[in-house]
C-alpha cells in the first residue's frame, strides 16, 4: 500500500512540475517577446550593454532601447543615427553612456565611440562621461553633453534644438558649435 501510495505521489509530482515547466518558460519568454514587439515598458527598462559596432547600431535605432552603455571603445564607419521614443522614470529620455561606474556611482573607466557622424533624433538624448569622435547633428530638443567631450562639430537643426540644449562644464566640443 506504502509503495502504490509512494508511486501514486511522484506521478502526481512529476505531473505537477511538467506542467509547470512550460508556464514558467513562457514567462521567461515573454518579456522578449514584449521587447520584439516593440512594447515601450520593456524597451525603455532595458539597457544595452554593447560592444561591437553592429550591437551599437541595432541599440540605437528606433527598436533599440533608452540607454546603450559601451564596454569598450568602438569605431563605426557609418553614419549613426540615434532615433526613437524611449523613457526612463517616465520621463522621455536617450543616453549613450562611455563609461562605466562602481557601485557608488564613480565613473571608473571612459570610453571613445567614433563614427562620421552621429544624428540625434530621440528627445532628451545624453552623451556621457566619455568621448564621440566625429560630428554630431541634433534634430531633437533637449539634448545634453554630460562630462562628455565632443571631438568634431555640434551642429543643431534651428535655434529651438539649440537653445534646448545643455552642456555642463566638465564637457567640451573641439570644433564649431552652430545651427547648421
Amino acid at each position: 500500500m506504502k509503495f502504490k501510495s509512494l508511486l501514486l505521489s511522484l506521478a502526481l509530482g512529476a505531473a505537477l512540475l511538467s506542467g509547470c515547466t512550460p508556464k514558467q518558460e513562457s514567462q521567461q519568454q515573454e518579456p522578449q517577446q514584449q521587447e520584439q514587439q516593440g512594447n515601450q515598458a520593456e524597451v525603455s527598462t532595458t539597457p544595452s550593454i554593447v560592444n561591437n559596432a553592429d550591437a551599437f547600431l541595432k541599440a540605437a535605432g528606433k527598436e533599440g532601447t533608452w540607454i546603450i552603455a559601451v564596454l569598450e571603445d568602438i569605431t563605426i564607419d557609418k553614419d549613426i543615427v540615434l532615433e526613437g521614443d524611449f523613457t526612463n522614470k517616465n520621463e522621455t529620455a536617450r543616453k549613450i553612456a562611455l563609461y562605466e561606474q562602481d557601485d557608488n556611482r564613480n565613473v571608473t573607466a571612459r570610453y571613445t565611440l567614433t563614427a562620421p557622424k552621429l544624428i540625434v533624433k530621440s528627445e532628451n538624448a545624453r552623451i556621457q562621461s566619455g568621448t564621440f569622435v566625429g560630428d554630431v547633428y541634433v534634430e531633437a530638443n533637449g539634448f545634453q553633453l554630460v562630462d562628455a567631450k565632443i571631438e568634431g562639430n555640434l551642429y543643431f537643426a534651428n535655434e529651438e534644438y539649440k537653445t534646448s540644449a545643455t552642456i555642463d562644464e566638465e564637457s567640451s566640443v573641439t570644433g564649431v558649435t552652430e545651427i547648421k
